[in-house]
């Protein structure tokens, strides 16, 4: 079946215009200002404001697969039978067609993470498409704008948490880094086809740490209490699971640095046992592209032997900084540039909190021989960069302005239940605050939990107080962060937690530009 994407929209996407287009209040139902939906005029007009150039196609198919993980054969969902995917690689302002079949056993759609496309393709189903029905095809088409490191993935339940991701690399035709060769690497927490599926971890999580524990202390009494530092056992008759991993605890980021048990970590798809190998010669300027695309997992990266110089965020050139490691949290992206020395050296992604880690291997030399895969470089425990240690180019710097408008957005839950939410409220799409175009938007993110949250913006890149854009940046327990952004690119647009089971749990929340 050949659906195209712009009849699919208009026969489905009713929704926009009534029920999901109702604000609500602490006191019900209100009526709401007139949005912009996903086809309107004003989306229509700033597509063609980015000047869309030369269509690339491309062909996906999202399937059940076996994939070799290195030695480790499992059944999972993938793009064209691959993890990672097949990468898409563009010009800025080139125009993707991407033509989706969907031949899992269930709804699809894909998302196209930190793009400031079109909003009829941004790929959340109910809002800005329909769900991609089993058998069925869907064209996305979209102008790619910025140069950047990109990746794309399904926004439909936990389906990002199996195979289904794949980088996008959008180039600068007139590219001012000098380097010599480019690594993509993507980096992944694996569970589906050893230890169950993600459905089960999300059914596991969602009975809470209540369902499953007894406490042993007058700790579990209070909310929102840690479950690194809380002092529980399993209750016999709980018939606790494999997943819910308890004691996460890191220097980085705090007592709660994760949620689920996984027990592979990998890197482009090969576990550590395996590695994937880029092959150079000793003294070529390298530059790393890194994604993470884990559902639970935040990694601290470091080459061993080498100090790596920062370039990018999310796709945005920052002044170079040179550090010994990056930590870089589900959803982020970071690029780096480092000259490479004459051995074979591995790219260690250390599970920041999990006691686990995974790696690929730089080889520069034919005689010498690998590492131990278990080697823990010293790289990793010294220079870790912060965001307050970056800086924008002043090309990609925000000008100087006062927010019009502020929405706070209260990050709300805790383990023993296993409730997310923003403001208090879990997702529910008919749920949209307004903002207009043209304006200054602060988004005030407060972090009333015990757990650190990647917060993600649909279809817009913020600056941090430092001035660094991103699209995904983490918010640290109980602590707040504002992030600023132009309302230049009209639609209805999701922000959320990139944690997937935070996500799924109702941790997200969707913005909407009003009629003008």
């Amino acid at each position: 079946m050949d659906i195209d994407r712009r009849t699919l929209l208009r026969t489905g996407l009713g929704l926009l215009g009534g029920a999901a287009l109702t604000a609500c209040s602490d006191a019900g139902p209100t009526p709401s200002p007139a949005y912009v939906t996903p086809t309107g005029a004003q989306v229509r007009a700033a597509e063609q404001a980015r000047r869309p150039g030369t269509v690339r196609d491309f062909r996906l198919i999202a399937a059940q697969a076996q994939v070799d993980l290195g030695g480790t054969t499992v059944r999972t969902w993938a793009y064209d039978g691959r993890i990672p995917g097949s990468e898409i690689r563009v010009n800025a302002g080139q125009m993707v067609r991407a033509r989706l079949t969907n031949q899992l056993p269930t709804d699809t759609t894909i998302h196209w993470h930190g793009l400031a496309l079109r909003n009829d393709a941004d790929g959340v189903p109910g809002v800005t498409q329909q769900p991609i029905k089993p058998g069925a095809e869907f064209v996305y088409e979209f102008t790619a704008p910025h140069p950047g490191t990109f990746w794309f993935h399904p926004h439909s339940g936990t389906q990002l948490d199996r195979g289904l991701y794949a980088p996008l690399i959008v180039e600068d035709p007139r590219e001012p880094l000098d380097y010599d060769e480019e690594w993509v690497v993507v980096l992944d927490d694996w569970l589906d086809g050893v230890t169950g599926n993600p459905d089960e971890v999300l059914a596991e999580l969602s009975r809470g740490m209540s369902g499953m524990m007894q406490p042993s202390s007058s700790a579990s009494s209070m909310p929102g209490m840690d479950h690194g530092s809380m002092n529980m056992t399993p209750s016999p008759s709980s018939g606790m699971g494999n997943h819910m991993l308890m004691g996460a605890t890191s220097p980085l980021l705090g007592g709660d640095a994760g949620d689920v048990r996984y027990p592979h970590f990998l890197l482009n798809g090969h576990i550590p046992a395996d590695p994937a190998t880029f092959r150079a010669k000793p003294g070529t300027r390298l530059r790393i592209r890194i994604i993470n695309a884990g559902g639970d997992t935040a990694f601290r990266v470091a080459l061993a032997g080498h100090r790596l110089t920062v370039t990018h965020t999310d796709g945005f050139a920052v002044q170079p900084a040179d550090t010994d490691a990056l930590l870089i949290g589900m959803g982020e992206r970071y690029d780096v540039l480092v000259t490479l020395k004459d051995g074979v050296f591995p790219l260690v992604a250390l599970a920041e909190g999990k006691d686990a880690l995974t790696r690929g291997l730089i080889r520069t030399s034919t005689q010498a021989s690998a590492p131990n895969p278990t080697l823990r470089p010293k790289e990793l425990d010294s220079d870790v960069i912060d965001y307050a240690k970056l800086q924008p180019q002043d090309a990609v710097r925000l000008p100087q302005k006062q927010p019009d408008r502020t929405i706070r957005l209260e990050l709300t839950g805790s383990m023993m239940d296993y409730s997310w939410a923003i403001n208090g409220k879990k997702y529910d799409p008919r749920t949209i605050t307004p903002i207009r175009s043209g304006e200054r938007v602060r988004l005030s993110f407060v972090n009333r939990t015990t757990m650190w949250h990647p917060m993600h913006l649909h279809g817009h890149t913020f600056a941090l107080p430092t001035g660094i854009r991103k699209d995904t940046a983490i918010v640290m327990p109980n602590d707040k962060l504002d992030v600023d952004f132009n309302a230049d690119n009209p639609g209805i647009w999701m922000i959320h937690c990139h944690n997937v089971y935070h996500a799924e749990s109702g941790m997200m929340t969707l913005l909407g530009y009003q009629q003008t």
